[in-house]
């Protein structure tokens, strides 16, 4: 891994992909959310996985991000359409429901958010990395990275919620994650990816380690 890890997330066009791992990031998310902006249907995760076959070769982790499926259903999902990892977000999913995903995809991930007091240990409940993100996941809102603060992070967890390749490095240099992820901060509409903020993003992200 070339400098600090960075997941471009909710990626819809192939355009997208290839501006992210252009720029050189580590991982691309795709989400399949009912109620996101950012959903795609099956045929449209596909080509995105493809497209990032194609593009970043086996170095780069593509991701399946959902919030409202059953665990073990959202599993098969990201088998049958190619994902390397499966990221569950948020409350609904406990630690049964890693373990059971888990038994379907090597692969799982964890994002949650402090206001619902989650256990911050990586591998808490079996998954391989741990996302924080803000308390209304997807909404751009930058959060208030003081909360963190003697929390004892440590591990492979990244930070999400509010960065823009503005604010990333001085977000950085505030937290320490191990890595980074973006959605919202790069796009000029919901759901549109800005290709020129990717690039900027991902190069601000990488300079801070």
């Amino acid at each position: 891994m070339d400098g600090m890890y960075v997941k471009v997330c909710g990626l819809t066009s192939e355009d997208a992909v290839g501006a992210a791992v252009s720029a050189g990031a580590d991982a691309i998310g795709v989400v399949m959310n009912e109620t996101s902006p950012r959903a795609v249907d099956r045929d449209r995760a596909r080509a995105v996985v493809r497209a990032g076959r194609s593009a970043g070769g086996p170095g780069l982790d593509i991701v399946l991000v959902v919030n409202d499926k059953p665990a073990v259903d959202a599993a098969a999902l990201a088998v049958d359409l190619g994902f390397d990892v499966l990221q569950l977000h948020g409350r609904r999913y406990g630690e049964a429901d890693f373990r059971a995903a888990a038994e379907g995809i090597g692969r799982i991930w964890r994002a949650t958010s402090l206001v619902h007091e989650p256990p911050l240990t990586v591998g808490a409940y079996g998954e391989e990395r741990l996302l924080l993100d803000a308390p209304k996941p997807g909404s751009g809102e930058r959060w208030d990275l003081s909360m963190l603060t003697d929390r004892g992070l440590s591990g492979q967890w990244l930070l999400a919620g509010g960065l823009t390749p503005d604010n990333v490095a001085d977000a950085i240099a505030q937290a320490h994650p191990w890595g980074v992820d973006v959605s919202s901060g790069v796009e000029s509409a919901p759901g549109v990816k800005d290709l020129a903020a990717i690039s900027r993003f991902v190069e601000a992200a990488k300079s801070r380690r």
